[in-house]
């Protein structure tokens, strides 16, 4: 349902087209490099692929689509994410919708378009994790063992259990699952 109304509201302005619509991340990587739109309008959670997941695959594949998140996600670490991944814009879908139409249009003409109460949390409380413990918290919180993970990532068991413990301490946690919880909390996984 909002993913046809979003469409319908963009497509009433006389200058914007809406090429297609996905369901998955999967799904809208596929559209995005078959149609090479201007711009990629995606929500943060998807099945398949995150759309962090997509915006970062976009930037790797030099795609050059500009990609805008919308999303009920208030959190700095998603927005310090989204930027990272390549995202042009950062939007909570709170907004008026004369808005949406109005950063698609700054977007693409190459300004980035940033909810500003969230740009200035952002810069509060930065994101005190690596990539590596990122990646290693993020499987722990899905429940594989030190033991999977090394497997799925190609370390050591012992090198697994450092980040964990590294990511424990950096968020002054009690144990990996509470790590996780907090570090998804505020959008840094």
């Amino acid at each position: 349902m909002v993913l046809g109304a979003l469409a319908t509201l963009l497509e009433i302005e006389g200058d914007i087209t809406v090429v297609a619509r996905a369901r998955s991340g999967a799904d809208a990587l596929s559209a995005v490099i078959t149609h090479k739109p201007d711009i990629f309008l995606t929500d943060i959670e998807m099945p398949e692929m995150s759309g962090l997941d997509v915006a970062a695959e976009i930037k790797r594949r030099r795609v050059p689509t500009r990609v805008i998140i919308l999303t009920t996600f208030a959190r700095a670490g998603y927005l310090r994410r989204a930027l990272e991944a390549g995202a042009s814009g950062y939007l909570l879908k709170d907004m008026a919708a004369e808005k949406l139409a109005e950063a698609v249009r700054h977007v693409q003409s190459g300004l980035r378009v940033i909810d500003p109460e969230l740009a200035a949390e952002a810069w509060v409380e930065p994101d005190p994790l690596t990539d590596r413990e990122r990646q290693v918290l993020r499987f722990a919180g899905e429940g594989m063992s030190s033991y999977d993970i090394a497997g799925k990532l190609n370390l050591s068991e012992g090198t697994v259990r450092n980040y964990l413990s590294e990511a424990i301490s950096k968020l002054g946690a009690g144990n990996r699952v509470e790590a996780a919880r907090i570090a998804r909390t505020k959008g840094w996984l």
